[in-house]
């Protein structure tokens, strides 16, 4: 495993409570920086599988913790601009400063494109790209107001590249991150700081097994046809992603923006 130096900085974690968030807030906890590990902790939400709570995100601050780095754990709606300008401030006031922005947190209800109903499109579409645009627009705020150049690097998924039948609200939402972090790469370039994409395949998580165990027969036969989750054939671990999280947020990676980086086993190849 490469180790980075992520010393001396500070990581706001979107969506850090469980699966692919915890693993970036662990990973950039063991290569030395801060970290500031944020989820809404609100299981009762519109989804069609469990959310994350309270109990979860005090694990990974635990956990973070145990690989020394100093954490805090915040309570934030991405939706909400004026909770994601609160944790920003928050975060600030604690550590000085905020050097990398991990935005990771998002929903995958399911559904087909003409059987859902508004509110599903509307908290896949607002959690996923709306929650990513907030946060992003407070952290780079910040990130220009302290002049130090900064690292923003944004899920998205092979569903922000190829169709992905029964979760089309979701997939447009991911579609719109690729289009969001190119923008705001070009935006934000004068000012040194690089804005990336991550596009995994399926990622054994809580929110993959919601979506398996949600989807229908038919629009599983659909999917199935559309090519390949996967041509390794072995499921990715959130440690995959975070790979490419780290290197993404590190020195190395300081010429790349605006890049949709597939981190799918080849589910895109073909």
């Amino acid at each position: 495993m490469v180790r980075y130096d992520f010393d001396g900085t500070t990581a706001l974690v979107t969506g850090a409570a469980r699966g692919q968030g915890r693993s970036h807030a662990l990973r950039y906890a063991e290569n030395g920086a801060d970290v500031v590990a944020t989820d809404v902790c609100d299981t009762a939400d519109a989804s069609t599988y469990e959310l994350s709570g309270r109990e979860q995100l005090e694990e990974t601050v635990a956990l973070a913790e145990e690989r020394g780095a100093d954490v805090i754990g915040l309570e934030m709606d991405v939706t909400d601009e004026a909770a994601v300008e609160a944790a920003v401030e928050t975060a600030v006031a604690e550590f000085g400063g905020i050097d990398i922005l991990a935005n990771n947190a998002g929903v995958a209800p399911v559904g087909a494109l003409l059987e859902i109903d508004e509110e599903t499109w509307d908290l896949a579409v607002d959690v996923n790209l709306k929650g990513m645009w907030l946060t992003a627009k407070h952290v780079g705020r910040h990130m220009i107001d302290r002049g130090e150049g900064g690292r923003i690097v944004n899920t998205s998924s092979t569903a922000g590249l190829v169709a992905s039948p029964g979760l089309g609200h979701y997939t447009a939402a991911k579609h719109g991150i690729i289009g969001l972090t190119k923008t705001l790469a070009a935006e934000l370039a004068p000012h040194d700081v690089t804005v990336n994409a991550v596009c995994p395949t399926a990622v054994d998580t809580a929110m993959t097994s919601g979506i398996v165990e949600s989807i229908d027969d038919d629009i599983a036969e659909i999917a199935e046809q559309s090519g390949p989750d996967n041509l390794l054939d072995e499921i990715m671990q959130p440690e995959d992603v975070s790979a490419a999280f780290m290197w993404l947020s590190s020195d190395d990676a300081r010429f790349v923006t605006g890049v949709a980086l597939p981190v799918a086993a080849g589910a895109t190849a073909i």
